[in-house]
């Protein structure tokens, strides 16, 4: 390799054009997830922990769809702010062919066939214990039982009209499960894209207050999901849920975890995507309104850290902004 000075680095950050010819990452709006919260009525319910994301009916999560399609971003992620009245232990209401996420579906489908739509499978926006599944009497949430009804449930959103399902609990098989279950009822087309490595993370807290759950968790999440310690574990969990039929999997939380992104993608070179949640949301929000860093760069240069560490995309509540952003 030529030495300073025939070789200067620098040459080639000269100019803008030329940043931009030797720029090794591209980000896109077509790399974007957009996350929804979906609620009864049709008044806009924002959410304080989360300022700037509201709740919406349905007549308005199909204005939101219009709104992504005209930005360029792909695919939408449906979450449900299921009434406290319909959620119950076992979260029978997941069941519910025309429960408030099932119309929802149906509702964009209907009216913007073009977007895609991905779908929580958990059990935790119906549960009245906040937990991801059926729980045992000593509050321990049951493998088997628990897969059974995700199994259900990914079926109901596959009839419904969701493009993919998004198993979010971290159940042992449940991914096997729902391939094979969607495969014998013709939905052979419909993606799983699985919450591989989902981590018992500090950095959900705003997402439980916009589906409800916050207060009505009972204990924590740390049997099913991951010990922020570990990284071997991760690349296990995703081979697992890839050699069930997994078509992409999922890193959660995002910026915390860029290690296990770079670590996936180099392992298995396979789609992978990462989900910026509310926690990382919330603090690049209240960095701005600090004065502690300017927003537009602060979403636009963690979303190329994504991208660079190896994500196909990623879903955020910063999407909208950073497709306007990005189309200049």
């Amino acid at each position: 390799m030529s030495q300073y000075p025939a070789l200067r680095l620098r040459r080639t950050r000269a100019s803008e054009w030329s940043r931009r010819l030797h720029a090794e990452t591209l980000l896109t709006p077509a790399n974007l997830i957009w996350p929804l919260f979906v609620t009864e009525g049709e008044a806009e319910e924002p959410i304080a922990s989360l300022p700037g994301v509201s709740r919406w009916g349905l007549r308005d999560i199909v204005a939101r769809a219009r709104e992504a399609r005209d930005l360029g971003i792909p695919c939408l992620a449906l979450f449900p702010n299921t009434p406290r009245e319909l959620r119950t232990d076992d979260g029978r209401e997941a069941l519910n062919p025309d429960n408030l996420m099932c119309r929802a579906i149906r509702a964009i489908k209907d009216a913007v066939p073009e977007i895609g739509v991905l779908t929580d499978v958990a059990l935790d926006p119906y549960t009245a214990h906040g937990h991801d599944g059926i729980v045992d009497a000593q509050g321990y949430v049951l493998n088997d039982e628990t897969s059974a009804v995700l199994v259900d449930q990914a079926l109901l959103q596959a009839e419904a009209g969701a493009d993919i399902v998004a198993p979010s609990d971290m159940m042992d098989g449940r991914v096997g499960a729902i391939r094979g279950a969607l495969e014998a009822n013709g939905h052979v087309n419909v993606q799983i894209m699985a919450y591989a490595a989902k981590y018992a993370s500090a950095f959900y807290g705003p997402f439980r207050d916009a589906v409800g759950s916050r207060g009505l968790l009972k204990g924590d999440k740390k049997t099913y999901q991951m010990d922020p310690a570990n990284a071997e574990e991760a690349l296990r969990e995703v081979a697992l849920d890839l050699a069930e039929g997994a078509d992409s999997v999922m890193v959660k939380p995002g910026l915390p975890y860029l290690d296990i992104i770079l670590r996936v993608k180099d392992a298995f070179q396979v789609p992978v995507f990462a989900y910026q949640v509310s926690g990382e949301y919330a603090m690049i929000e209240a960095a701005a309104a600090a004065g502690a860093g300017e927003r537009d760069a602060l979403v636009l240069e963690t979303l190329m850290a994504f991208r660079r560490a190896g994500c196909s995309g990623m879903l955020t509540y910063h999407a909208p902004l950073a497709a306007r952003l990005l189309a200049g």
